[in-house]
């Protein structure tokens, strides 16, 4: 089970796998798993609303460590690898190009890992760039077990501020979230020179919310969720917005991809990123989803040719 950034809830076909065409649904019989935990979250926040929450809190912070698929050794064999420190423990990162050239660090979503982002980096590096991917915090080969919007934030500027001159952010869902909601800046407050933000969702608040309604929970939660994000770092939930703390970084130029079917983070969410966000480009695509995008060539092209 996992919190709603990416991918929310495991997908299930109506048709056998021979017909890939099939309409596809969210849970058409919820797992054993999933009705046991709903129904233990139900009876806490009856008996035990202050236990409820923080069972919920834990579910919503961690992470599956999903099995490597056949494609990810690879993706990685030639990559250069090292360690960074953050505050959230160490943090995994590879690196392919010439060390002198400017940097484009990609930034992954919720239970991915740096080897997801495999279609961008040979089109990135025939561009000239260096490219740099991490495992966030809790995900890949970096440590942790649990991970926050400010965990994974703090490791990706851990990542930026020891990998020199970095031309763009390239970041999906929860990873779009963190790098716009921290925002992570450039050493010496330097403007970021391009951001790409995919599939992002607009807030702390609307993923709780989604989040909740998926396991059940008492929309309480989200007022829970509110007043603990509060406490814990001295900031409003609302100040995480993608569209609110973004924007504040000073970013040149930011590109916002976002599929109209998006299944996990609606199509809204990345129109309103857009046009809050001055001189944002929103750029829709059709049929692709909320991960596929990622993979998606015409959308590789797109990124690559904005990072410029």
């Amino acid at each position: 089970m996992t919190n709603t950034f990416s991918p929310a809830h495991d997908y299930f076909p109506l048709e056998a796998p021979a017909r890939p065409a099939a309409p596809r649904v969210r849970y058409p019989s919820p797992p054993a798993g999933l009705r046991l935990l709903r129904g233990q979250l139900k009876v806490l926040s009856v008996m035990a609303p202050g236990l409820a929450f923080r069972r919920a809190w834990q579910v919503f912070c961690t992470p599956r460590r999903l099995p490597q698929k056949d494609w990810e050794v690879p993706a990685l064999a030639d990559a250069r690898r090292r360690t960074v420190a953050s505050g959230a423990g160490s943090v995994a990162v590879y690196e392919w190009g010439p060390g002198a050239a400017p940097a484009v660090v990609l930034v992954h979503g919720w239970e991915h890992r740096a080897s997801f982002w495999r279609a961008w980096v040979q089109p990135l590096l025939a561009a000239g760039y260096r490219v740099v991917a991490l495992d966030g915090p809790a995900h890949g080969a970096s440590s942790g077990k649990m991970t926050t919007l400010t965990d994974f934030g703090g490791a990706v500027q851990a990542v930026v501020d020891a990998v020199g001159e970095v031309r763009a952010i390239v970041a999906h869902s929860f990873g779009g979230a963190a790098v716009a909601g921290l925002p992570v800046r450039l050493p010496g407050g330097q403007p970021l020179p391009r951001l790409v933000l995919l599939s992002t969702p607009i807030g702390p608040r609307a993923v709780a919310g989604r989040f909740a309604d998926f396991l059940h929970l008492p929309r309480t939660f989200v007022e829970q969720f509110a007043r603990y994000v509060q406490q814990a770092t001295g900031r409003t939930a609302e100040s995480f917005g993608a569209a609110v703390a973004g924007p504040t970084a000073g970013t040149e130029r930011v590109l916002v991809l976002h599929d109209e079917d998006d299944e996990i983070i609606p199509f809204a969410e990345g129109r309103q990123i857009a046009a809050a966000w001055p001189g944002a480009t929103l750029q829709a695509t059709k049929g692709l989803g909320h991960n596929r995008i990622l993979r998606d060539a015409a959308v590789v092209q797109a990124g690559v040719a904005f990072i410029g």
